[in-house]
C-alpha cells in the first residue's frame, strides 16, 4: 500500500509530462482527460512488496521455489503489455495474442493447475493442465478490464474480493494443520489488497489517475495466479467428508472474487457476438453504465458494486469455516440488502423529488 501509494503521484507527473491522457469517449462517464497508466505505479508497489516479503524471515519458505518470482515476472510483463496498449491502443487480438503468450510461458515456468481437489482428481496431460491455466488466467485478465469504467471500481472490487481470499486461504492452512500460516497464495491476495488501496487514495471519485489496461491486466493475472497455486496445495485427504465444500472452494472463489466482473464480461460478449459485433466492441450496456441510468450517482454506484463483490466473495470465503446452512443465515439478509440498495433506493430517491416538485 506504501509503494503503490507514493509512487503513484510520480507515475501521474510523468504521465502529464508525456501527455499520456485516457480520451473522453461517449461511453465514458468523465467529462475531461484523465492520465493514466497508473498501473505501472501498482506494479512498482507489487514488485516492491514482493522483495520486502522475501526478507522476511516468516516468509523465507514461500521463496525456496521459483513459483512467487515467476508471478513476479508475469506481473512485470503483462503491465508493460497494458502500458503499450495504454499509450498506443493496440488491437484487441494482438492484446490476447500477448495475454496468451505471457499465461503460457507462465505456466510452462510452474504456475500451472495441475490437478483439481476434488477427490484427487489430476489432469490427464502437461498440454491439458497448460490450456486450463491459460484459459484462467486469460480470462480473469480481461474480466477486470472490462469492469474498470468508473474511478475506483476495479481497485476497490478486487481489493473486496482478495481479501476475502486472503482469509480463506489463511482459514484454509489452518483447517489443514499447516506447519506454516504462510503460504504464497496468501502473500498473493494480501499484496493486491495492499495495492490496491494505495492506488484507491488517488483513484477513488474524482480519480485524478486512472490504472488503464496495465493496472486491470495486471490484478487479473495476479488473483488468477494465487487461484492456481492454492488449488495445487490441498490435500484432500486431510479434509473430512464434512469439509468437502472446502476442497471445492478453490475452484469456486476465485470466479467469486471476480463474480461480478466476470458477469459483466460474459454478458457484454454475448450481447456484442449477437449483434454480429466483436467481443471487444465498446458499448454503454455494462453493469455500471444501468447502475448509472437507474439513478445514482457516479459514487453510489461504485459503492453499490463495492457490496455485490463483498457480499458474493466474503460468503463463498466464509464456507471454509461454516457449513451451507450457517453461509446462508447471513448470506441471504446481505443479499435482500444488496437488492434494496440496488434498486429500492434509486425509486425512492425519484419519488421523493417529484412528490418535492409537486409540492
Amino acid at each position: 500500500m506504501a509503494f503503490t501509494a507514493l509512487i503513484t503521484p510520480v507515475i501521474r507527473q510523468l504521465t502529464l509530462a508525456t501527455n499520456i491522457f485516457t480520451p473522453v469517449r461517449d461511453r465514458d462517464v468523465h467529462d475531461h482527460p484523465i492520465p493514466r497508466l497508473g498501473g505501472v505505479a501498482m506494479m512498482f508497489g507489487f514488485v516492491g512488496a514482493m522483495v520486502m516479503a522475501s526478507r522476511m524471515p516468516f516468509l523465507d519458505d514461500i521463496f525456496l521455489s521459483s513459483q512467487g518470482w515467476t508471478v513476479v515476472w508475469a506481473a512485470v510483463a503483462i503491465c508493460f503489455l497494458g502500458m503499450i496498449d495504454d499509450v498506443w491502443d493496440l488491437d484487441w487480438y494482438t492484446k490476447l495474442a500477448g495475454q496468451i503468450l505471457i499465461a503460457g510461458a507462465m505456466s510452462w515456468q510452474g504456475i500451472q493447475m495441475i490437478s483439481f481437489p476434488v477427490f484427487g482428481v489430476t489432469i490427464g496431460s502437461s498440454r491439458l493442465s497448460a490450456f486450463v491455466t491459460i484459459l484462467l488466467v486469460v480470462a480473469a485478465i480481461n474480466a477486470v478490464n472490462f469492469v474498470d469504467g468508473l474511478d475506483g471500481l476495479a481497485a476497490g472490487m478486487l481489493a473486496i474480493g482478495s481479501l476475502a481470499f486472503f482469509a480463506y486461504c489463511y482459514f484454509l492452512t489452518r483447517v489443514m494443520q499447516s506447519v506454516s500460516y504462510a503460504s504464497l497464495a496468501s502473500l498473493l491476495c494480501i499484496a493486491l489488497v495492499g495495492i490496491c488501496a494505495g492506488f484507491l487514495l488517488h483513484n477513488f471519485n474524482p480519480a485524478t489517475i486512472f490504472m488503464g489496461d496495465s493496472g486491470a491486466m495486471l490484478l487479473g493475472l495476479v488473483v488468477a495466479s494465487a487461484a492456481v497455486i492454492v488449488s495445487g496445495q490441498i490435500d484432500p485427504v486431510r479434509l473430512n467428508a464434512t469439509r468437502q465444500v472446502s476442497v471445492l472452494l478453490p475452484l469456486f472463489l476465485p470466479f467469486a472474487v471476480i463474480f461480478i466482473p466476470l458477469l459483466d464480461m460474459t454478458m457484454a460478449v454475448i450481447r456484442r457476438v449477437s449483434k454480429g459485433k466483436s467481443p471487444f466492441h465498446p458499448d454503454q450496456l455494462h453493469l455500471h453504465h444501468r447502475l448509472l441510468r437507474l439513478g445514482h450517482s457516479h459514487k453510489r454506484s461504485v459503492l453499490v458494486m463495492y457490496l455485490w463483490s463483498a457480499v458474493v466473495a466474503f460468503s463463498m470465503a466464509s464456507l471454509v469455516i461454516l457449513n451451507w446452512g450457517q453461509m446462508l443465515v447471513f448470506a441471504v439478509p446481505l443479499v435482500i440488502l444488496a437488492l434494496i440498495i440496488t434498486a429500492g433506493v434509486p425509486r425512492y430517491r425519484r419519488r421523493k423529488q417529484t412528490a418535492g416538485r409537486g409540492k
